[in-house]
């Protein structure tokens, strides 16, 4: 808990993640007490006769034109099955990445073949079409959607945690607990897994805004719950209900910011995680110091000092030229 809180410290400290921290809890706040901030209730579609009203103030994102459904309620109730899709997919996914990662780069052996054959082929497996034909089979809900992108989304990170882990094995503390007498499970949870927890950290939250873009786009192609409500659902309901076609620019300018303000709080918290376990990793910081040390002067220097290289080799092309002559 301790390591929690100082953790969140180092993120609110950092200018990018304390953007990403501010947007994320503003969004999770939402989607938590979203019966009590909604005016209205979104999956009541005969309360209302009006549909297709512009926005105002009892309607501050208007209506739909087919249902007469409340958008601003829409996208308050929306910022749920984002938020629930994007954080249990990145942690399960971090979960069973670390768990196989770690298992083939310690074990070793069978384990590791076996591991790494069956990432070889799941990697090269096409998603969206498998992920249709399972939904079809089995359902069109989030938890089948969970499911299909936690099942192929932990292949990339047990590649890179094995190879992490095969570093980590041969360490000093490791070969100590061997030594030691310590068993192989406890060396994985107590030695091994502290070393690249922080690439689980990183992991999750990266992880979790890539699969919130692909929840809308899966629910936009009607591949999501029809009975939820989502952002991409949102999207592909506007489509259809022709937003544009009647000028109702706000049902797709309403999901599209809350898809955007989502992914990019967590792209922020994901990068600050990165630059605080890795300072190297501080790009912005040193391509800011690299363009202050460009000045004038300096950019003078490298002209004179490249104009002086040239008349060198003038100079030494005139000496062989001169001593061939003679």
């Amino acid at each position: 808990m301790k390591g929690t809180l100082n953790l969140a410290k180092k993120i609110w400290k950092h200018p990018q993640g304390r953007v990403g921290l501010i947007i994320a809890g503003i969004l999770v706040f939402c989607a938590v007490f979203a019966p009590l901030i909604a005016p209205y209730d979104p999956y009541d579609v005969t309360a209302r006769s009006e549909k297709g009203l512009s926005p105002s103030l009892s309607h501050p994102l208007g209506t739909t034109i087919s249902t007469g459904q409340d958008i601003f309620s829409m996208l308050i109730y929306g910022a749920r099955v984002s938020l629930m899709v994007g954080l249990i997919t990145g942690i399960l996914t971090a979960l069973i990445g670390a768990f196989m990662g770690i298992l083939a780069g310690y074990v070793g052996g069978l384990a590791d073949t076996l591991i790494m054959r069956v990432v070889d082929v799941m990697l090269v497996i096409p998603t969206l079409p498998l992920t249709i034909v399972l939904t079809n089979l089995f359902g069109k809900s989030y938890f089948m959607i969970i499911f299909i992108f936690v099942i192929f989304g932990w292949t990339g990170l047990a590649r890179v945690i094995r190879a992490q882990v095969l570093v980590l094995k041969n360490s000093n503390y490791v070969k100590a607990a061997e030594l030691a007498g310590a068993g192989r499970w406890h060396i994985m949870m107590r030695h091994i897994l502290p070393g690249v927890s922080h690439l689980l950290i990183m992991n999750t939250a990266l992880s979790s805004a890539g699969i919130m873009v692909a929840e809308a786009g899966l629910s936009f192609l009607g591949l999501g719950d029809p009975t939820a409500i989502s952002w991409g659902k949102m999207l592909a309901d506007a489509q259809s209900g022709g937003a544009l076609l009647f000028g109702h620019w706000w049902w797709i300018l309403a999901p599209g910011i809350g898809i955007f303000l989502s992914v990019f709080s967590f792209m922020r918290i994901g990068l600050a995680l990165e630059e605080i376990f890795n300072p190297r990793m501080k790009r912005a910081g040193a391509m800011n110091r690299l363009f202050k040390t460009l000045n004038n002067t300096y950019i003078q220097k490298i002209f004179e000092e490249m104009d002086e290289a040239e008349r060198e080799e003038a100079r030494e092309a005139a000496k062989e030229k001169g001593g061939a002559s003679a």
